[in-house]
């Protein structure tokens, strides 16, 4: 077999849909686990939608994930250009239709927006415009003659209304068409840029392309690209259509979810890996049920045939798990390094951010949920005395007043302020007065905090704050208790 060949053929419309990176992504791995190539081909002859922007998108997307291409506009290649809008200027996509026109494949269309306008009809409730070839027989001579007045024409592919069209899917098995549902699309607009599906063909043919990965969405496309090959005479490439993608409502997902693209979900707090990760298994699973993979693990193990037909479901459950395993099992100095903005949002004060960002690093799925686990680092929350009493720890609101009161005068007098020097003092006290560690260790962690949750102990908490804040925060702990056992007296 010749040697593998895929492209990601994005257009410049706007952000990185996730679907589009899937596509991306299962190209990438179709041909490194092949030890083929993988192009860049960017398609911009839709100029109605072109955002100059979204081109740097494509190239920063591209090299977050890791999804390297062999040849590409911006490195070059044997078959370049890649980009379409240079290709068309060697006007290659005008000649192969004229070519097609000589076989009688495709004719010109000089029909205006009137005459079109009238065939739409109604079909299952819904509103489509199927031409009825009427410009397929104009003489020779009346062709010449608005050609040559420069009237506005399409080239359109001659599909012939009877029989039917078979194709071959890796996902879907044989597919057959009745050719009277396949319309006689357009080839070239009368802007003189070939259509998305015509310039695919060509471009896909001259650039050896092996395997075509695409949504499932394409699935009704394929026959008009098979009679296309084969009117060529070229070798048809493999298809290879992946299933539909939604959110958990099962509806198809969109832009309204904000978590549609690439973008969204790094700005969400994700990182770039665990995001490839997820993307991978919408619509693929390994034979070994694994789940977490490197990119590189994801190249060894990544077949084709284990994609799925049903449709994939954006679990963001899951996608947030994920992540989390990716921020756990990440260096340090990186997941600093990226954490640093967050907890900067938050803590103003002259704490350790690093000590901080080490407390939650373990306890966070994505990096926004930092805030809510470290903001009384800035502010002690004005809390409620009822969370000194604890059934599990035994402490009580008369308890906690109790070490509280005990230990202020030992924490006003300790000079090691670290995690280790006030886990001696406090455990000695625990020992001294023979109660257990949740007794003693919960009305101090309370007061420090004022939160029932933290992301570490009250040795750990203590140490960040320091001494002199630690200090103040046990006296307001006091002051609490007093007030509320005073009310209920």
């Amino acid at each position: 077999m010749n040697r593998v060949r895929t492209r990601f053929a994005p257009s410049p419309t706007g952000r990185m849909h996730v679907g589009n990176l899937r596509t991306a992504l299962y190209e990438y791995l179709v041909a490194k686990h092949a030890g083929g190539d993988f192009l860049l081909r960017i398609e911009d002859t839709d100029q109605e939608r072109f955002v100059p922007e979204a081109l740097d998108i494509i190239y920063r997307t591209m090299k977050e994930t890791g999804l390297q291409h062999d040849e590409g506009p911006d490195i070059g290649g044997p078959v370049g250009p890649y980009v379409q809008s240079e290709r068309m200027a060697s006007g290659i996509y005008l000649e192969y239709a004229k070519q097609l026109i000589e076989k009688g494949e495709a004719y010109y269309c000089f029909c205006d927006k009137e005459r079109l306008e009238s065939l739409r009809q109604v079909i299952d409730g819904k509103e489509v415009m199927i031409y009825d070839k009427h410009c397929l027989h104009l003489p020779k001579e009346e062709i010449e003659a608005n050609l040559a007045a420069g009237k506005p024409y399409v080239i359109r592919q001659n599909i012939p209304r009877e029989g039917t069209t078979t194709f071959h899917d890796e996902v879907y098995g044989d597919i057959t068409v009745d050719n009277a549902e396949l319309d006689d699309q357009i080839l070239i607009k009368s802007d003189g840029y070939p259509t998305y599906n015509f310039a695919n063909v060509i471009d896909d043919h001259l650039m050896g392309i092996t395997h075509v990965i695409r949504g499932n969405e394409y699935l009704s496309s394929t026959p008009k690209y098979n009679r296309l090959y084969e009117a060529f005479g070229w070798e048809v490439p493999i298809y290879i259509h992946c299933p539909l993608i939604t959110n958990e409502e099962h509806q198809k997902l969109s832009k309204r979810s904000g978590h549609s693209s690439y973008e969204d979900l790094i700005e969400q707090g994700f990182v770039s890996e665990a995001v490839v990760n997820f993307i991978a298994l919408l619509g693929w699973s390994a034979e070994s049920g694994k789940e977490i993979f490197t990119l590189d693990e994801l190249i060894r193990e990544f077949d084709y045939t284990r994609i799925n037909k049903s449709p994939a479901v954006f679990d963001m459950v899951k996608l947030r798990w994920m992540n989390s395993e990716y921020l756990k099992a990440m260096d340090f100095d990186r997941f600093y390094e990226m954490a640093e903005p967050y907890i900067r949002k938050v803590v103003t004060k002259d704490y350790d951010l690093k000590k901080i960002a080490a407390l939650v690093k373990t306890r966070i799925e994505v990096f926004p949920d930092i805030a809510g686990h470290i903001d009384f680092f800035e502010e002690l929350p004005d809390y409620d005395v009822s969370m000194y009493t604890h059934k599990k720890m035994k402490t009580t609101s008369e308890s906690s007043l109790q070490v509280l009161t005990d230990l202020l005068p030992r924490l006003e007098a300790a000079e090691d302020y670290s995690v280790a020097g006030i886990e001696a003092l406090l455990k000695a006290y625990i020992e001294e007065k023979g109660i257990k560690n949740g007794q003693g260790l919960w009305p101090i962690r309370t007061a420090v905090s004022g939160k029932q949750m933290t992301p570490g102990g009250a040795y750990e908490i203590m140490e960040i704050l320091g001494k002199e804040e630690s200090i103040r925060r046990v006296k307001i702990g006091i002051e609490k208790l007093q007030a509320a056992l005073q009310t209920e007296a």
